[in-house]
């Protein structure tokens, strides 16, 4: 499972015209799902993305997490995370997990990250529109698999 989190200001999702999901002070997940992924992944991810200190204190050191600083998540699947781009000029997606498998993880995930901080979310699979403004900008990314 891989995720793309980047601290913002204020984000939201936009689909067919009208706006689903807005968050202000908070996080921003884009979530890849892989094939292989488990709900260990899941659970490992939202641990320690709730956990993460990347937000100033009054010193303004990065040390809060979106939890300390009262913030909340929009969660947004992204398959793309999850492509290839070793031949070709075309990226392959052969890594993402099929929908079937997908929606139950990126759904779990949202619960688990419930349990820590109000969350918002897009449409799986769908065509969105996601609009933020990145605070620092903070950009972290993140890989179940990895693990650093």
């Amino acid at each position: 499972m891989r995720a793309l989190i980047q601290r913002s200001k204020q984000a939201s999702v936009t689909i067919a015209g009208e706006m689903t999901a807005c968050i202000t002070h908070g996080l921003v997940v884009l979530l890849g799902v892989e094939h292989d992924d488990v709900v260990d992944d899941a659970e490992w991810l939202a641990g320690k993305i709730a956990q993460m200190r990347i937000f100033s204190d009054a010193e303004g050191k990065m040390n809060l997490s979106v939890k300390d600083v009262g913030g909340s998540a929009l969660v947004v699947s992204q398959f793309t995370l999850h492509a290839s781009t070793k031949k070709g000029n075309r990226p392959g997606f052969t890594r993402a997990a099929r929908p079937e498998h997908a929606i139950p993880l990126y759904e779990h995930f949202i619960q688990l990250l419930l349990r820590e901080v109000p969350v918002k979310s897009g449409s799986f699979g769908a065509d969105m529109q996601v609009a933020l403004i990145n605070d620092g900008p903070v950009t972290i990314w993140m890989d179940s698999r990895a693990k650093e």
